[in-house]
């Protein structure tokens, strides 16, 4: 299999610290595994999306010494694909129009929480509208074993979730007539080809969906890797909802240097020389923290 990776910023500002430690994790662990390295703008959700930050992050990137080995996707310019998928999925019978509204939903789960049951989407609209309007399209998620989606994280472990009792049908089409989150990755990460996604760990709990929905679509599902995220003083996720400033440009490596010592790695104090210098020392101790075996060690031990 050839290793496939990549960084998937959403473009709602400049580059910050914690998008920065998701993006060297992913490329770390390309390099370490010898593989291609990708980005993809996601800016399908475009009441988000901020004129200019697109073409910040990609610039940030290349400032900092991370440079992909193709040209970026821009989820903007994928809406076909994100429609045929769905008709695919409506062909199969597994997609159904809701019309829901928010407080509606957020009423059911509050009632819920008071009786200690589900605090799923409880199917309100599988049967049929009931005379409301449709709003957005949710897709079927089975019941009893076939819920429950296990798969192996390589950086936090076993991880389950049953998607009828913690989830429910969950949303492909917004409201607002915008693609999910949840489908546009999919299908994205399929049509690259990608085998590995390693990313913040805020992004665990969409990743049973994300499976379901590759089975679903009959394409195969990566290998995960979720990094701690990083927080603030308060103990929040550093974001750009919560102040998170932007990179400095002009220090490269003291910035990774210290996400570099985020995600744990043992350098050896002679990587702030040159990103160069960086980059060799960071691989191989991504390497050697992820029990990855380099080309560099196969080449030793005569496997290629």
């Amino acid at each position: 299999m050839t290793y496939r990776g990549r960084f998937a910023p959403s473009p709602t500002g400049p580059l910050h610290f914690g998008s920065l430690v998701s993006a060297l994790a992913s490329w770390l662990d390309a390099r370490a595994h010898g593989g291609a390295w990708l980005v993809r703008i996601e800016d399908i959700d475009g009441p988000r999306t901020v004129p200019g930050a697109a073409e910040d992050i990609l610039s940030t990137l290349e400032r900092f010494g991370m440079h992909a080995d193709e040209p970026p996707v821009w989820q903007s310019q994928r809406i076909a694909r994100y429609q045929a998928a769905f008709e695919q999925l409506k062909a199969a019978g597994l997609l159904y129009p809701c019309g829901c509204t928010r407080k509606e939903i957020a009423d059911s789960l509050l009632h819920a929480h008071a009786r200690n049951t589900t605090l799923a989407y409880p199917g309100t609209c599988r049967s049929g509208l009931h005379g409301k309007p449709a709003r957005a399209w949710r897709l079927r998620v089975p019941e009893g074993d076939a819920a429950v989606i296990t798969f192996e994280d390589r950086w936090q472990g076993k991880q389950t979730q049953d998607l009828a009792t913690e989830v429910g049908d969950f949303v492909l089409r917004r409201a607002d007539d915008q693609w999910a989150y949840q489908l546009a990755v999919v299908v994205d990460d399929a049509d690259a080809d990608i085998t590995h996604i390693v990313r913040g760990a805020d992004l665990m709990d969409s990743t049973a969906r994300q499976i379901y929905l590759q089975r679903c679509l009959n394409v195969p599902t990566p290998v995960y890797l979720h990094v701690p995220v990083v927080t603030n003083d308060q103990g929040e996720k550093l974001s750009k909802q919560n102040g998170a400033t932007a990179l400095d440009n002009d220090k490269p490596l003291e910035v990774l240097s210290a996400a570099a010592r985020h995600l744990g790695l043992e350098m050896d104090g002679n990587e702030r020389a040159t990103l160069t210098d960086f980059y060799a020392t960071a691989t191989a101790a991504w390497a050697k923290r992820m029990g990855v075996q380099t080309q560099r060690s196969k080449r030793k031990e005569g496997q290629v």
